[in-house]
């Protein structure tokens, strides 16, 4: 399972741990979740039955991951994209890497653009670290990588794709990486089994979008073609609430 939660502790005070228990994710991936290393000994989160991993960001109450492990799970190695030039991608807590026998598995929050676009480029430099890091692992083993990557990649995707066309997050050159990320060795789970089915995993919290249903579906499963056969069912968790996102899901049989 994946999920923005916009604030662990706010997602706490809105029902997480109701859903966690519901669903019980081998892995959980979460992004947004900020707070501190040190915020988050005060706070003493507890997840039971969980082996917790995170990666927050060094600005206090801002971006950062973090990924949920059922204590049963065999696992070698825990890692950001480890390249002392992306320091300034690492700071935000932005990419979390773990090593599984079968498959590797990225837990990723990619940059928002901003309203002004001002950080567009920003994002494009990233995007192409994270493209050449899957590709790295990908000579190795299949990859499953998840997360809000702050993009809808084709029109079906968002409510009102004309009124948005070139804003941030529906911008030629984030939707270009998406076709190029996808072009050879990687498959949108989702949009692979439903081709033509319109969900939403994000709503504004303005102007009763979520409950009029305008949204965007920008959390994704992205699965190496290699493994996508194995795949058995990918779910959008539209009726869970607790964030401005709702959580996705991969089952997928090893």
């Amino acid at each position: 399972m994946s999920w923005n939660v916009n604030g662990i502790r706010a997602a706490l005070r809105n029902g997480f741990l109701q859903t966690l228990k519901k669903y019980q994710p081998d892995i959980l991936a979460l992004q947004e979740v900020k707070i501190s290393t040190k915020d988050r000994s005060k706070a003493e989160l507890d997840f039971p039955g969980y082996a917790e991993f995170w990666n927050s960001a060094e600005r206090p109450g801002y971006a950062g991951t973090a990924i949920l492990i059922k204590e049963s799970l065999p696992l070698k190695v825990l890692k950001q994209i480890n390249d002392t030039r992306t320091k300034k991608f690492d700071s935000e807590g932005r990419v979390q890497t773990i090593e599984f026998p079968q498959f590797y598995f990225i837990n990723t929050y990619f940059p928002h653009s901003r309203h002004d676009l001002s950080r567009l480029n920003f994002k494009i430099e990233f995007n192409n670290k994270i493209f050449a890091h899957v590709k790295k692992l990908e000579k190795k083993k299949p990859v499953i990588i998840t997360g809000d990557f702050n993009v809808a990649h084709e029109a079906i995707d968002l409510a009102n794709p004309k009124t948005n066309e070139g804003n941030p997050g529906f911008h030629p050159k984030e939707r270009k990486f998406f076709d190029q990320f996808l072009k050879k060795d990687m498959t949108d789970a989702y949009r692979a089994l439903y081709p033509k089915k319109i969900q939403y995993t994000w709503w504004s919290y303005r102007f009763t979008a979520r409950e009029r249903n305008i949204g965007w579906r920008i959390d994704y499963f992205i699965v190496s073609k290699k493994l996508f056969k194995k795949v058995k069912e990918v779910k959008i968790l539209d009726q869970v609430k607790g964030s401005d996102h709702c959580p996705i899901l991969l089952k997928i049989e090893l």
